[in-house]
C-alpha cells in the first residue's frame, strides 16, 4: 500500500514539475519541441489527430506524416510526404530556423517542408478541430494570420471549410488528388478541381484526360451538376477577381462529413452518424453513364431511361453504325449534309447540360434574338445557348463538334439550339407529326381497349344475374320515357330528324322538352331478334361509362316499340370525316368503332382479340380512306379486308393507299400500317397480335413484322348481297352511335 502512494505522489509531481503539453496530448508544437513516430498532436476539440501511418492493413512499412479522424483513425484526410515515404520508425516533424516544419528521416534529412515567404520571429504549428494543420507567427505582433496551411495543399480529401479552386493573386490552385492504391498515398491519376480557362466549371480528370465535367457557373448554379436537398451541409461556390473555389459548411453537430476522390476515380460524399463507427456513402460520382464525359462521342446526345441510350442530334447521323450497333457510341455522329449557312435554321433542344466549353465563345447580349443572330451570321457557329453568365445575360456559341451532351430533367437543365440545313429542320417536323400520329393511333386502340374490356367485364357479371325480362328491367336504373314525350320530341318520328340508319332501325335527332338535344334509335318492328337486341343493349351500354363511348340517356318500352335515348354528338361520327375528301385533315379522333370480330358475330365470343380485330379494321378504313361495309371492286365480291390482303399478297399492298396521302406518306411507314392492320384482323384470335405487341409494331421502325394470314370474313359475296347492302345500309350517320350490323364490319 505505502508503494503504491509513493508512485502516485512520484507521477503527481512529475506532471507539476514539467511544461503541461508532455503531461497531455498537445494540438501544438513550437521551436523548441518536435513530433517523433509513435508521438501525436491532437486537436483542441478532440476530433483530429497528426502522426505518422503505415497505409492500408498493414501490408507496406512505409512511414507517412498525415491526419486522421481521431474515432476512426484509418480514415486518413491529409497526407505530408505522399510522394518519398520514411522506410523506418524514425521520422521526426520539428520547425526549423526560418519558422518552417520540415520533416526529418533517420539520417535527418529534409524530405518535406512547408514554403514560407518569409523568416518567422515565433513560429507556432497548431492542429485546429477542423483538421487544418496551419503555421502562424506569435511574434508577429499583427493579429493571427497563417502564414501556412495544410488546407491549401490537399490530398484527396475534401472537409469543411476547405476550399477546391484557385486563389487568382497568388496563382495558388488547390486540387484533390486520388491516391495511387488503397496502401500508396502517392499522387494517382485522378484529380478534381475547377477549370476557369472560360467559364467555372468543376472537371474530375483522369490523367490529361476529363472523366467527368459539368456545365458553366451561371452566377447561380452548375449547369448539369445534381443539387441535393439535405440537412448536413451547403455547399457554396464564390467566383469574384480575387478567388475562384467551392466549400461546404456542415449544418448538424450530429453528423460528420467528408468528400473523398479514391484511387479508382470516384467521387464520394461520405457521412458518419453520431455514435457510428462506419463511413456511409450517400452520392458517388459518376452516378450513371451518361455522367462519364463524351459518353456518346461528339455531337451525340446522352438520355438515361432509354433503351438506346445514345442518340445523335438532330440532323447527324452515327460515324459508325457497326459501333453503334454493338452499344458504342464513342466515335460520335456527323452531318448527314453539309450545312449552306444561307438557308440554315435551328432546332431546339430542352433541359440539357450543355456541351463542353471548347471552340466556344462568350459574348454579353441582353436578348435571345441578339444571341440566335450572332450565330446566324457566322458561318463556323453550330450552336448557341442563351443563358446567365456571372449573374447577367449572355450569349455561347459553339463552333466545331458538340461534346458531352446529355439529357437533364432538374432545374439546372439549359436550352440549346443546334445549327441545322433545312431538309433537317422539315425532317425534324415530319418526326414530330410521325409521333403525333402513333399517339394519335394508340389513343384511338386504347378507347376501343377499353370498351372490350368493359364489355367484357360485364359478359361476365351478366352470366350472375337471372335472365328474365323482369330481372332485367329491376336492374336497369335507367330513366323510361313514354312514347308521347319521344314523338314530341322527333317531330314524330320525321324524316328531316332523321340522322341515320342500320340493321335493327333508324336513329333520329330529337329535343326534349328541358332543351336537352337527344339521339333517338327506334327498332324496326320487323326484325325477330329486335327485342332480344334491345335487352343486350340495354343491358351492356347502360352499365359502361367512358369518356370515348356515347352515353345512354334512357329508353323507351312500350307495346311492340323498343327504343333507346342517347347523348347527342354535335360533332358528328368517324365516317363523316374519314369518308369526305375535304374533312378527313379535321380529325380530332375522339371516336371509336364498333368492328365485330368473327367469333364474336358467329359464336358470341368475346376477348381482347376481338378489340385488337376492331382496331386493325379501323387502321385500314383510315389508310384506304374507304368503308368495310359496302365495298365493292369489278374484279371480285371480297369486302375491304379481303381486297387488302389480296394486294398484300400480289405485293400490290400500296394501291389501297388513300389518294390524299400520297403526298405526305413515308413508303416504309404506310406498308408497316397496312402490315400490321392485317395481322389485327387475322381470321383465328390466336393468330392476331397482343396489344403491347400492336404498340410495337406501329412505334418502332426496327420491329420485324410476321407475315399476316388471310382475314375474317374471307368470302366472296353475290353480287346481289353486294348491292343490296350498297343500297339499303346507311353508315353516313351524323351522330356517333354505334349500330351492330349482323356481318363483321
Amino acid at each position: 500500500m505505502e508503494t503504491h502512494l509513493f508512485l502516485a505522489f512520484f507521477c503527481a509531481w512529475i506532471c507539476l514539475s514539467v511544461p503541461m503539453e508532455l503531461c497531455i496530448a498537445a494540438d501544438s508544437i513550437r521551436m523548441d519541441r518536435s513530433i517523433s513516430d509513435g508521438e501525436v498532436l491532437v486537436s483542441s476539440g478532440q476530433s483530429f489527430e497528426l502522426g505518422f501511418f503505415s497505409p492500408g492493413t498493414g501490408s507496406s512499412k512505409n512511414r507517412y506524416l498525415g491526419i486522421w479522424y481521431k474515432n476512426t483513425p484509418q480514415t486518413v484526410v491529409w497526407v505530408a510526404n505522399r510522394n518519398i515515404p520514411i522506410t523506418d520508425s524514425y521520422g521526426v516533424l520539428t520547425i526549423i530556423n526560418n519558422g518552417g516544419l520540415v520533416l526529418l528521416n533517420q539520417t535527418r534529412s529534409a524530405i518535406w517542408s512547408s514554403e514560407l515567404p518569409w523568416v518567422l520571429e515565433n513560429p507556432i504549428a497548431q492542429l485546429l478541430d477542423t483538421g487544418n494543420l496551419v503555421l502562424w507567427d506569435n511574434g508577429s505582433g499583427i493579429s493571427k494570420s497563417y502564414i501556412w496551411q495544410s488546407f491549401d495543399h490537399p490530398s484527396d480529401t475534401m472537409l469543411p471549410g476547405m476550399k477546391v479552386g484557385w486563389n487568382l493573386k497568388t496563382g495558388l490552385q488547390r486540387n484533390l488528388t486520388s491516391w495511387r492504391s488503397d496502401d500508396d498515398p502517392s499522387p494517382g491519376d485522378f484529380s478534381y478541381r475547377i477549370d476557369i480557362s472560360i467559364l467555372p466549371s468543376i472537371v474530375l480528370g483522369a490523367g490529361s484526360s476529363i472523366k467527368i465535367c459539368s456545365g458553366p457557373w451561371n452566377g447561380h448554379k452548375f449547369n448539369g451538376v445534381h443539387v441535393l436537398n439535405n440537412s448536413v451541409y451547403n455547399s457554396i461556390f464564390v467566383a469574384n477577381k480575387d478567388e475562384v473555389y467551392v466549400l461546404y459548411e456542415t449544418t448538424s453537430n450530429e453528423v460528420l462529413t467528408r468528400v473523398t476522390l479514391n484511387h479508382l476515380g470516384s467521387v464520394q460524399r461520405l457521412v458518419l452518424n453520431q455514435g457510428s463507427s462506419e463511413w456511409d456513402v450517400t452520392y458517388p460520382s459518376p452516378s450513371d453513364v451518361c455522367e462519364n464525359y463524351g459518353h456518346c462521342g461528339a455531337n451525340g446526345i446522352c438520355r438515361i431511361g432509354k433503351s438506346q441510350i445514345c442518340e445523335c442530334l438532330t440532323g447527324f447521323t452515327p460515324k459508325s453504325q457497326e459501333e453503334w450497333d454493338t452499344f458504342n457510341a464513342s466515335g460520335g455522329c456527323i452531318r448527314r449534309t453539309p450545312l449552306d449557312c444561307q438557308e440554315d435554321g435551328f432546332v431546339k433542344v430542352t433541359r440539357v447540360k450543355l456541351p463542353h466549353l471548347i471552340y466556344v465563345h462568350v459574348y454579353m447580349v441582353v436578348s435571345p434574338r441578339e444571341c440566335e443572330a450572332l450565330c446566324s451570321n457566322n458561318c463556323s457557329c453550330t450552336a448557341y445557348a442563351y443563358t446567365n453568365i456571372n449573374g447577367s445575360s449572355g450569349c455561347l456559341m459553339w463552333s466545331g463538334d458538340l461534346i458531352d451532351i446529355r439529357e437533364w430533367t432538374s432545374e439546372t437543365g439549359e436550352d440549346i439550339y443546334i445549327r441545322s440545313n433545312n431538309p433537317e429542320l422539315e425532317s425534324n417536323t415530319l418526326k414530330k407529326k410521325k409521333k403525333l400520329v402513333i399517339i394519335i393511333v394508340i389513343s384511338t386502340f386504347s378507347g376501343i381497349l377499353a370498351l372490350g374490356l368493359a364489355v367484357w367485364f360485364i359478359s361476365l357479371k351478366k352470366r350472375k344475374i337471372a335472365t328474365d325480362q323482369e330481372s332485367k328491367e329491376e336492374n336497369i336504373e335507367l330513366p323510361l320515357f313514354d312514347m308521347a314525350t319521344i314523338a314530341t320530341a322527333t317531330d314524330n318520328f320525321s324524316n328531316t330528324n332523321r340522322i341515320g340508319g342500320g340493321g335493327f332501325g333508324s336513329v333520329y335527332k330529337g329535343r326534349l322538352s328541358a332543351g336537352l338535344e337527344v339521339a333517338v334509335k327506334r327498332l324496326s318492328k320487323n326484325l325477330a331478334q329486335g327485342v332480344q337486341e334491345f335487352k343486350n343493349e340495354v343491358d351492356l351500354i347502360a352499365k359502361l361509362q367512358h369518356k370515348n363511348l356515347v352515353r345512354l340517356l334512357g329508353c323507351c318500352v312500350q307495346g311492340e316499340e323498343r327504343i333507346l335515348l342517347y347523348e347527342y354528338m354535335p360533332n358528328k361520327s368517324l365516317d363523316y370525316f374519314i369518308f369526305d375528301q375535304n374533312r378527313r385533315a379535321l380529325l380530332a379522333w375522339g371516336i371509336s368503332s364498333g368492328y365485330m370480330s368473327p367469333e364474336y358475330v358467329i359464336d358470341g365470343h368475346y376477348s381482347v382479340k376481338s378489340d385488337v380485330f376492331s382496331f386493325g379494321v379501323l387502321l385500314l378504313v383510315i389508310v384506304s380512306g374507304k368503308k368495310n361495309r359496302g365495298f365493292s371492286h369489278p374484279d371480285h365480291h371480297h369486302n375491304l379486308l379481303g381486297h387488302t390482303w389480296l394486294l398484300w399478297d400480289q405485293n400490290k399492298a400500296l394501291e389501297i393507299m388513300d389518294a390524299c396521302l400520297e403526298d405526305s406518306c413515308v413508303t416504309s411507314q404506310m406498308l408497316r400500317c397496312i402490315q400490321g392492320g392485317l395481322l389485327c384482323v387475322q381470321s383465328l384470335p390466336a393468330e392476331r397480335p397482343a396489344t403491347s405487341s400492336v404498340i410495337l409494331m406501329l412505334g418502332n421502325e426496327g420491329a420485324t413484322l410476321p407475315q399476316p394470314k388471310h382475314p375474317g370474313f374471307f368470302t366472296e359475296r353475290s353480287s346481289l348481297e353486294t348491292d343490296t347492302m350498297s343500297g339499303k345500309i346507311e353508315l353516313c350517320s351524323e351522330n356517333a352511335v354505334t349500330i351492330s350490323m349482323l356481318n363483321g364490319r
